[in-house]
């Protein structure tokens, strides 16, 4: 409103002349008003007055004030624009050189995302329910599910947990159409839901009392399910449909995201009302408990309280309540992936330092060149300030480029990561790139602009200005002490190298160790299926057996199969159920100290099929059967730990029953040891017992005791057979579903998944690791040649021999790469400790690996040094003489 003062102008003149502001607003402000309130007094206006017009003419002290502040904002963003626009000239001047810069920052800013993306999505990212943190799971044994009878008591007697609820996993077949199916699916009690807090999509959930034996049945169906089988029909709601023969209600469709329980059974794509009336005095252990914290209750405090309760139990009924642990939801879920995590974060940090000390040759390079320029630049009145803050420009904008190419690697590198991973990591199907891990990927690509831009700038902005300018910049030498620092980023990138491939090497050792484990039988060839009669005619107990034999029979009369077999449970890729055993002659064990052995129920065939080899006696033979005496197969571990030194064969076992006098079984034979759940898991006790023997599944109403896994050996490709084994599984029965069709080959390959999973990451990084640190050591060895060719020329006039100076130049990048290794190394001992759960066969700290990982970064130092070496002995002396 009006007139700008002096002051301002003199202001606005100030900031664009020198490009920053040295004035004492406060006391200029005070000085001006002052002279003008002055003026008016000399002129005969009284002095309230003249003070009043000073102020009326400056427009206020405020206004001039926020004039100023405006001026330099103004001024300072465009110094900044200035300072981008000089840095992108001066990047596009070496389209080489800044490409090889951005690619290196974008392959460690990328790979940083991507493994981000999954530490945020696995281990920072809450679990998608009310509240998570107050969600607990109860297990007994440490790890075991828990009976009926133990969680009618742990409610009756807890005061910690507003509610404790229990799931169990159900496999129902679901038919009335064409398309019968076998869905993977969970049971749970009513406060299961009311402890997630999640909404359903459509309908409800179960209401209490509609768990209880006699009420109709109902079901809440998954997202994906419910688009599958029925279209996502709104519509669906009050609609039956028919699960193991039985009618159930839908009430209820739950949202896309929702899963649980999310450490186990995690497939599940419908839930029915777990109903445990019927159950409630049984010990059998197949319950997952779960269990939410009331408003004043701690974890630690409920852990204290369930020891108590089961200290008591157990003193009443001996071998039910052992080593039962309370556990957050969270930490079941992640379970052991977390170390295999931070593992894979931490190398992807190290190939971003790698790629930082790189691009910090670089940039130390451009600095040497640009002496003279930074020289003038200072000697017309720029300040050192100014000029750091034009290097660092320069050095954001690389990062910032890097930052932009690496989300594009990121985005890659995520959807491999999930694409390839074998199971090992959960909820693997939330990772992605959100704001969370963009804001990530800012500031790495900040902190890393910094990083490498910050030493070359305080380098190159302390150089005496005479001097620099005296001495020109051709013909220089390079001082001692950026000197120094090359050779500190280069043994610094050996160091980081060598703690990668230490790590790629000892997966790469445990691979071969496990790909070296004998699993008992011969994969190759062999295709399986699971087949259940759930809910299907032939389920009756006086057509099971026989369909199950006419099965088998008719798959091995197929052109192309070679044998054939059926078993309850696979080796590495089902269940493992205990049964409790004594053996005969001996005193009986203590109360809840009874041993257990792993049973497979299996139809003659499957060890012939598996080629499980028999070491002494026979395998399970037709004449095994209901009315024939009872007889067991058992493996040489259970041969070896209960009659060490004499023969089982003979030998008899009793085998405990819920109800009456435990049943003797006679040994038979004796297997070689098999894998089990784990690849890796050392052999235990495991029995196969007849199909035809076993009264359970030949007459059990459980669905989970009413199918079988069909193991067949083929001549040819095994998938190609599987189209003809389920034609004969429709003609027997068109309701009977065949489901989680597999070859052994893929269950070995599954098995050992894991360890090729994290192999196959931490090699690709260590690679890379080991490129951008030979690339670092070659680029600093050809610039250190390049700035010694005027000596270099002198030493080859007065005569030195070629093979000296290649040793010289040789030995100087080899000393600096030696030093690095010996402190890689040192820091690999410590860091491997960390592997120590995903290696196998090998300790973390073994001498072979890194020795062999000593010698080839030695070979690498050697070779990438020889290159600009040989080069030096090639200059012609004359014209190194003329290079000033």
């Amino acid at each position: 409103r009006v007139k700008p003062s002096p002051l301002i102008s003199s202001v606005w003149r100030n900031l664009f002349r020198r490009g920053r502001v040295e004035l004492d607003l406060d006391a200029e402000l005070r000085a001006y008003v002052d002279a003008i309130a002055e003026e008016k007094r000399a002129s005969g206006m009284e002095p309230d007055e003249a003070r009043r017009q000073a102020l009326l003419e400056t427009g206020g002290v405020e206004q001039v004030k926020e004039s100023v502040r405006d001026a330099r904002a103004g001024a300072f963003l465009e110094t900044v624009l200035q300072d981008v626009r000089y840095a992108v000239r001066t990047l596009a001047r070496t389209p080489g050189s800044t490409g090889a810069a951005i690619l290196a920052l974008a392959l460690g800013i990328g790979a940083s995302t991507a493994i981000f993306s999954v530490v945020n999505a696995v281990l920072l990212r809450p679990l998608p329910y009310g509240h998570p943190e107050r969600i607990a799971v109860i297990l007994h044994r440490g790890s075991q599910p828990v009976s009926p009878a133990n969680l009618v008591e742990w409610r009756r007697r807890s005061r910690s947990f507003r509610r404790i609820g229990a799931a169990e996993g159900w496999n129902p077949n679901l038919t009335g159409s064409d398309r019968p199916e076998n869905l993977s699916a969970v049971r749970v009690t009513s406060e299961i839901f009311s402890m997630l807090a999640v909404p359903p999509l459509l309908g409800r959930f179960f209401l209490p009392g509609e768990d209880e034996p006699g009420r109709d049945h109902s079901v809440v169906l998954g997202h994906g399910l419910w688009s599958r089988r029925f279209g996502a029909d709104p519509g669906v709601l009050g609609r039956r449909i028919t699960l193991n023969g039985e009618p159930y209600t839908v009430v209820g469709v739950m949202p896309p995201a929702f899963h649980f329980p999310p450490f186990w059974n995690q497939s599940a794509e419908i839930w029915a009302p777990l109903s445990l009336r019927p159950r409630l005095a049984s010990h059998g252990e197949s319950l997952r408990v779960f269990g939410e914290l009331s408003p004043r209750s701690t974890r630690e405090g409920a852990a204290a309280e369930m020891a108590s309760i089961t200290a008591r139990l157990e003193r009443q009924f001996p071998g039910t309540n052992r080593d039962v642990r309370v556990r957050s939801l969270k930490d079941t879920v992640v379970g052991n992936v977390r170390p295999a995590l931070l593992v894979l974060f931490a190398a992807v940090a190290f190939v971003l330092l790698i790629a930082c000390a790189n691009v910090a040759h670089l940039l130390l390079a451009r600095a040497a060149a640009r002496q003279r320029e930074v020289a003038v630049r200072t000697a017309i009145g720029a300040s050192r300030a100014r000029m750091v803050r034009q290097l660092l420009t320069e050095s954001l904008l690389l990062a910032g480029a890097g930052g932009l190419a690496g989300i594009l690697i990121a985005a890659w590198g995520v959807h491999a990561l999930v694409a390839a991973d074998p199971g090992a990591i959960p909820r693997v199907a939330t990772v992605g790139l959100d704001l969370g891990v963009l804001l990530f990927t800012l500031g790495v690509s900040i902190a890393t602009g910094v990083a490498f831009g910050l030493a070359p700038a305080l380098a190159l902005s302390r150089r005496d200005v005479t001097e620099t300018l005296r001495e020109g910049e051709r013909g220089s030498t390079e001082g001692g002490g950026r000197a120094r620092m090359r050779g500190f980023l280069v043994g610094s990138e050996f160091a980081l190298a060598l703690i990668l491939l230490v790590g790629a090497g000892l997966m790469i050792r445990s691979f071969l160790a496990l790909q070296a484990i004998d699993p008992g039988f011969d994969p190759r060839g062999v295709v399986t299926m699971v087949v259940s009669l759930a809910g299907t005619t032939a389920s009756d107990p006086p057509r099971r057996a026989a369909f199950f034999q006419e099965l088998v029979g008719r798959v091995r009369a197929l052109r192309g199969v070679e044998s054939a077999g059926a078993i309850n449970h696979l080796p590495l890729a089902g269940d493992i159920w205990g049964w409790p055993f004594e053996v005969e002659g001996r005193p009986p064990s203590r109360a809840g100290e009874t041993p257990r052995a792993a049973y497979r129920v299996v139809l003659p065939g499957y060890l012939e099929t598996m080629r499980i080899p028999l070491l002494a006696g026979r395998g399970i033979s037709p004449a095994d059967r209901q009315g024939s005496p009872a007889v067991v197969v058992i493996n040489d571990f259970f041969a070896r730990r209960h009659w060490p030194g004499e023969s089982a064969i003979g030998k008899r076992i009793l085998l405990s029953e819920a109800e009456g006098a435990p049943t003797p079984a006679t040994v038979v034979g004796i297997s070689k040891n098999t894998v089990r759940n784990r690849w890796s898991g050392p052999p235990e006790e495991e029995m196969y017992l007849p199909y035809l023997q076993t009264r359970s599944y030949l007459e059990g109403a459980n669905s989970q005791l009413q199918y079988l896994t069909l193991v067949v050996r083929t001549e040819g490709d095994p998938p190609a057979m599987v189209g003809l084994i389920r034609g004969v599984v429709k003609a027997l029965d068109r309701n009977a579903p065949i489901s989680e069709v597999q070859t052994m080959d893929r269950v070995v390959a599954n098995a050992t998944g894991e360890t090729r999973f994290y192999l196959v990451l931490l090699g690709a990084f260590a690679a890379v690791a080991l490129l951008l640190a030979a690339v670092g050591i070659y680029s600093v060895m050809a610039y250190s040649v390049s700035r010694r060719t005027h000596e270099i020329g002198i030493r080859i006039a007065l005569g030195a021999d070629p093979g000296d100076l290649l040793r010289l130049v040789v030995r100087q990048g080899l000393g600096v790469a030696l030093a690095g290794t010996a402190v890689g190394a040192a820091g690999a001992a410590g860091l491997t400790r960390l592997m120590g759960t995903l290696l196998y066969g090998v300790a973390p700290t073994d001498l072979l690996t890194f020795a062999a990982v000593a010698a080839l970064l030695t070979a690498v130092a050697v070779f990438a040094s020889w290159i600009p070496a040989r080069r030096a002995t090639r200059i012609d002396p004359l014209s190194a003489l003329r290079y000033e």
